[in-house]
């Protein structure tokens, strides 16, 4: 191929050499030139290819000479042949479509010259690639239409602010099209009556110091309508720093002025109490600035129909003073009939309109011949006022004029209403809605007061803090609203028993509190059980009567704090100790129950420390039956905390803390975890423990997502359901909360086996016992503990049984600690029992020793079934 162009090439030269119209140095030329160059042969084949044709189509020139030009270059008009392609792409700046080796293809530019040397003809064809260009174009016509599809209005001016652009959002907002702004200002069209007149004189500083202006301006439509704009203006300048032009872009903030200013304004002047006469006048001021061709007055009518000038800042006082005590009716000019009639009234021309002919004496001289008036009504619909907007020529309200009067009559009647709905705010601002007491706020202000004059003359007062016992339980038992109906009870009977003085607030929730000035330790004593006597009387909640209790904590002042504040924080660690004892009672604050509240708080960082750090392990208490007593039916994981500093700290003291600081579902899901780890270890190794037991809290019941963490957790572990068993309380059993029956169920579907722990303390009932797919009943370890001293005992530990048995549910009994204890349950046909007599709980490997040591093999169900023999 290389041979046959060379010699072609040679050819040509000695052709264009045999003649004086070309000469052999064009063809060096064309090798130099900057543009991509090659030549064409009369047979249509390419001849010469320069090195810018080289790289713009990416290929040696070895590889195209000889080639039909049509596969580099081919014309989107021809239909493919080489002559129609060269017929399409003569002359200048032809568009063609480049095709390169790899397949691709680019949008170009051709200039095609034919040239006849001798008796043969050649075709030279210059190339530029134009896809850039195109693409550059593309962009400026979607950014086109873009800017023409702007609701905003757009202008491009140039140097001496004469308007060379503007985009249809320009005509549709402003109804000016370009031609109309040729060889004129836009700011000199646009601008009318009220426009700043420093306009053009803030443009023309901002783009002499190169700096572009926001501001909002009032301008006016090719119709006269006044707009608020807000004009963004800036220069556009090039490399030389020269100025090119400026763009502009107004957007409409008429609405938005009118609610920021308006709304905003007036409505901070009435958080910050001023005075009905100042915010109407705001209101009057506001609207002459948005709309400067309106006159405001605002008019209020009293009860006996008498009508006063509340606020008219652009009229003489000697107006306000005429209006005043003027009565409304339906010749009393505008504002009376507008009052009259309840409705608004519109006059075009006061100086002839006869409703004007008592009132116009009092207008016509100030040079307002039109009013426009609408009635101020309050909620109730009674006239409080009336609105006017006056003109200074014949006619009546825009657009604009409507929407400002809209907003105002809704502002005017807030202002008005003002003085009325002032209690109303103060009561929500400063009382607990549902009790009628001072909420925390006001309880906190009426008490400092109250200590500061016990102060002065060097007296005592108490603080009580009053938690109701149980409250939790009315809830959710009988709903929210017997909690509420039990709120409100109690809240009256605090209210009648601590008269006078006394100040009593409602905290939080079930929560009261009380100071009790000039009050000594023995009489703060006498109130407390004066209250919890009070309160402990019989309530009706619907169709139930409830018996409430409540714990009460006292704090001296000055001995237990001299602020409001701590005297409460200790008067509630005072009601804590004694709901800890069990209710119904009350304490003194003692500087004991301070530090034991510090070492609570110390106790719960140490345990988020220790769940982070995974500082806390697992035991496991073996639970054995079966008809030999040698069969192993489970383990119960329990929780043990080891502190480095501390010592090891029981759960009946850390489970509380983490219950009352939210850690309790964080707990039981480490404890899951950890548990079904183990499992799948023991699994593993062919260490056959049927099963574990883990208490699972009642707020991870209300977790949507526990049922799908339990079965992840299987999955991740390799566990069958059956492996697991979680021992939930009756609290879970009863919770109303709807997501924990959709746990409850979705475990059951799984496969996992539910544990009723505690059975017999609370308050459960057999119906839901019944219909809860619950599998086993854990006998509550205080029956057991009492059986060998109590007859009552053992009857309820062998009714539990029974219960069991009737529902087709194992039964547990757990506590077992002695040889008669073991005896009796085993006469009573126990199928499981747990309890130190049998073993300790042990970390793993000691509980793999035990197994070994005391030969227990794993139960099978039907070992251990409903009133199996142990």
């Amino acid at each position: 191929m290389l041979g046959r162009t060379l010699t072609s090439l040679t050819s040509v030269r000695d052709a264009l050499a045999s003649t004086d119209l070309l000469p052999e140095s064009l063809w060096h030329v064309l090798e130099q030139s900057v543009d991509a160059a090659f030549v064409v042969d009369g047979r249509h084949r390419v001849v010469l290819f320069n090195p810018a044709a080289e790289a713009l189509w990416g290929c040696p020139r070895e590889d195209v000479h000889g080639m039909p030009f049509t596969r580099l270059l081919s014309s989107p008009q021809a239909d493919g042949s080489p002559d129609a392609t060269l017929a399409q792409l003569l002359g200048s700046h032809r568009d063609a479509v480049l095709h390169r080796p790899d397949g691709s293809e680019v949008a170009c530019s051709v200039s095609l010259s034919r040239v006849r040397v001798g008796p043969q003809v050649f075709h030279t064809a210059f190339v530029r690639d134009t896809s850039d260009q195109k693409r550059q174009l593309e962009r400026l016509r979607q950014l086109s239409i873009v800017v023409d599809k702007s609701d905003n209005a757009i202008f491009v001016s140039a140097p001496d602010r004469e308007v060379v652009y503007v985009n249809s959002g320009f005509t549709r907002m402003l109804g000016y099209r370009l031609e109309e702004l040729r060889g004129i200002k836009p700011s000199q069209l646009l601008s009318g009556a009220h426009t700043d007149a420093n306009l053009d004189d803030r443009i023309s500083r901002a783009m002499q110091a190169g700096e572009g202006l926001q501001t909002e301006v009032l301008l006016y439509t090719k119709s006269g309508r006044p707009l608020w704009l807000s004009a963004a203006i800036n220069p556009v300048h090039d490399e030389d720093g020269t100025l090119l032009g400026l763009v502009s872009v107004l957007s409409d903030i008429t609405q938005t002025k009118m609610h920021q200013v308006l709304h905003n304004k007036v409505l901070d002047a009435l958080v910050h109490e001023w005075s009905v006469g100042d915010v109407m006048t705001l209101i009057c001021r506001e609207v002459e600035h948005i709309a400067p061709e309106l006159t405001v007055s605002i008019i209020t009518v009293d009860n006996e129909g008498l009508m006063h000038a509340l606020a008219s800042p652009s009229l003489p006082e000697a107006w306000a003073r005429k209006i005043d005590g003027m009565a409304i009716g339906p010749r009393a000019g505008v504002c009376g009939a507008a009052a009259w009639r309840g409705r608004a009234v519109l006059v075009k021309d006061i100086a002839s309109d006869p409703l004007c002919a008592g009132t116009r004496h009092l207008t016509t001289p100030l040079g307002l011949r039109a009013c426009w008036t609408h009635p101020v009504k309050s909620s109730s619909g009674r006239v409080l006022g009336t609105l006017s907007f006056y003109y200074r020529e014949n006619r009546g309200p825009d657009e604009l004029h409507e929407r400002l009067a809209d907003t105002c009559l809704h502002l005017c009647s807030l202002t008005l209403e003002r003085e009325q709905t002032n209690e109303r705010v103060h009561q929500l601002a400063f009382y607990d809605t549902l009790t009628g007491l001072p909420n925390r706020i006001m309880f906190s202000a009426k008490a400092e007061q109250a200590l500061a004059n016990v102060a002065q003359v060097n007296g005592t007062a108490a603080v009580l803090f009053i938690d109701l016992d149980r409250f939790k339980r009315v809830n959710d038992a009988q709903g929210h609203a017997a909690g509420d109906g039990l709120l409100r009870d109690v809240a009256a009977r605090l209210s009648e028993e601590l008269g006078g003085i006394n100040i009593v607030g409602r905290q939080a929730g079930d929560e009261f509190v009380a100071v009790l000035p000039m009050c000594s330790a023995e009489q703060a004593g006498s109130v407390a059980e004066r209250m919890l006597g009070a309160i402990a009387a019989p309530t009706t909640a619907g169709l139930m009567t409830l018996h409430p209790s409540a714990s009460i904590g006292v704090a001296m002042f000055p001995d237990d704090g001299r602020d409001i504040d701590l005297l409460v924080r200790h008067a509630d660690m005072a009601m804590y100790r004694a709901k800890t004892d069990g209710g119904g009672s009350f304490r003194f604050f003692s500087l004991d129950m301070n530090r034991l509240a510090q070492e609570r708080v110390s106790l719960e960082t140490a345990l988020r420390e220790a769940l982070r750090l995974d500082q806390l392990k697992l035991q496991y208490q073996p639970q054995v039956g079966g008809c030999d007593g040698r069969r192993l039916y489970g383990v119960e994981a329990l929780l043990r905390w080891h502190h480095a500093e501390l010592g090891i700290i029981p759960p009946a003291r850390f489970v509380p803390v983490a219950e009352e600081c939210g850690l309790i579902a964080e707990l039981s899901l480490w404890v899951l975890r950890q548990a079904c780890a183990q499992m799948a270890d023991w699994r593993r190794r062919g260490i056959d423990i049927p099963r574990v037991s883990v208490n699972v809290s009642a707020i991870n019941f209300r977790d949507p997502q526990l049922s799908l963490q339990i079965s992840d957790l299987l999955d991740e572990h390799g566990l069958e359901p059956g492996d697991l068993t979680l021992e939930i309380t009756e609290s879970v059993m009863l919770d109303p909360d709807p997501d924990v029956l959709e746990n409850i169920e979705a475990i059951y579907v799984l496969g996992v086996r539910l544990s009723l722990d505690d059975f017999g303390t609370g308050y459960s009932s057999l119906s839901h016992l019944h219909r809860l797919p619950i599998s086993e009943l854990k006998l509550d370890q205080s029956f057991v503990r009492d059986i060998d001293t109590s007859a009552i005992a053992r009857t309820l530990t062998s009714s539990v049984l029974r219960i069991g048995e009737s529902l087709g549910m194992k039964v547990v009994a757990e506590g077992v600690e002695t040889e008669s204890q073991h005896r009796f349950l085993t006469e009573q046909r126990f199928p499981v029992l747990q309890g130190y007599l049998f073993s300790p709980p042990l970390p793993p490997g000691p509980l793999e020793q035990w197994l070994d040591t005391h030969g227990y093999t794993a139960a099978r169900e039907a070992e251990t079934g409903a009133g199996a023999t142990p």
